[in-house]
């Protein structure tokens, strides 16, 4: 079982669920000779808070080969202190990790109207958990694909059904190691 533990990047937000990365990756799995099913428990609009909240409960159930957290996007765009959205994705990781999973934590950076000090911070810590737990490291999930306005929604946030192949070789790099 691959868990998937994200928000609407993962949700398939605004499109049919069979375009969405977490499908795709279901799809590329078994075309690889996999047999890991993937358990998509994205929530548009979830927080750390939500996914730590939840996280217990599916490790306990699925017992997780991998568990790609996909978190902490909204916590930054409502600005909630970074320490908070740290300590809850340690929490995650380390939980994971304790169960036998192993861990790809996925990046994000958030838009510049933040401020340069918070979005720098925001982006660091990332890369500073995958350093401090050496988990598997996006870090940036939507590398080659938020600069480029064909690619995203017209709310600039959100990739497209288009996108979604490119997250998935974003996710693959990462989450390939660990099958």
């Amino acid at each position: 079982m691959i868990l998937v533990l994200g928000d609407s990047l993962s949700a398939a937000y605004e499109m049919e669920l069979g375009d969405s990365w977490p499908s795709l990756l279901q799809e590329r799995l078994t075309q690889h000779g996999y047999s890991y099913r993937v358990f998509n428990s994205s929530i548009v609009g979830d927080t750390t808070q939500g996914g730590l909240s939840r996280l217990p409960r599916l490790l306990s159930e699925h017992e997780p080969l991998a568990v790609i957290i996909e978190l902490g996007g909204n916590d930054g765009l409502r600005g909630l202190p970074l320490e908070v959205t740290r300590e809850n994705l340690r929490s995650m990781i380390g939980q994971s990790l304790a169960s036998g999973a192993g861990v790809v934590l996925a990046g994000i950076r958030l838009p510049p109207n933040y401020g340069q000090t918070y979005t720098e911070k925001f982006s660091d810590m990332y890369l500073e958990l995958a350093d401090d737990w050496k988990v598997q490291f996006i870090p940036f999930l939507l590398e080659g694909i938020a600069l480029d306005p064909g690619l995203m929604m017209t709310d600039g946030i959100h990739p497209t059904a288009e996108a979604q192949p490119l997250l998935l070789e974003n996710v693959w790099q990462a989450l390939e190691p660990l099958l």
